[in-house]
């Protein structure tokens, strides 16, 4: 039998056996019995739907992952040999241009790379050609070919201008013989 039903339920009556007037402001009062049941079968209830709750959410928390695990369908589709050939052709069609232009510039610069090895070895060959002294290390050579490429620079600077000179000699005799 349920706590309701061994109330007395009759209208306008109170389902405590004692009156509430005797509790209202009397701090050393005890709750009445009938009240305090109350408010363990309240604390119960609670506990029930708390625990029910975990369980309920321990028991659903994965329930998106599995969701989408149960929805995932393959579909396979058959496509004739046809087909897949005309796809082809477009693709093929598609790309060729694009290849074709990247094969194109690859040969320009395997053509550039070739014209510098070219360039370094005949760069290599003079260096090579170069007259050793046999008396010479290796130091002092480097101080002489310096040396030699300084001169060298120095008398192709004078050829230079030598020829300026003559060539603004050459425009004074002309202004010269014209008044």
């Amino acid at each position: 039998m349920s706590r309701l039903s061994r109330a007395n339920l009759r209208a306008r009556d109170s389902i405590f056996s004692s009156r509430p007037e005797q509790y209202i402001g009397d701090i050393q009062a005890r709750c009445p019995p009938d009240l305090e049941e109350c408010v363990m079968a309240m604390e119960d209830c609670c506990e029930e739907a708390y625990e029910a709750q975990v369980l309920l959410r321990n028991g659903t928390k994965d329930l998106p992952r599995m969701n989408k695990v149960l929805q995932n369908e393959r579909v396979f589709l058959l496509v004739n040999e046809d087909t897949i050939k005309r796809y082809k052709r477009g693709l093929a069609d598609e790309i060729e241009p694009a290849i074709s232009e990247l094969i194109e510039r690859a040969e320009q610069g395997l053509a550039l790379l070739e014209r510098k090895a070219q360039t370094l070895q005949a760069k290599v060959e003079n260096v090579k050609n170069i007259p050793k002294h046999a008396t010479g290390t290796s130091a002092v050579h480097k101080i002489e070919a310096r040396r030699l490429q300084s001169l060298v620079k120095q008398r192709e600077k004078l050829e230079a201008d030598v020829r300026a000179m003559e060539e603004e000699i050459l425009q004074k005799k002309a202004k010269k013989t014209r008044f």
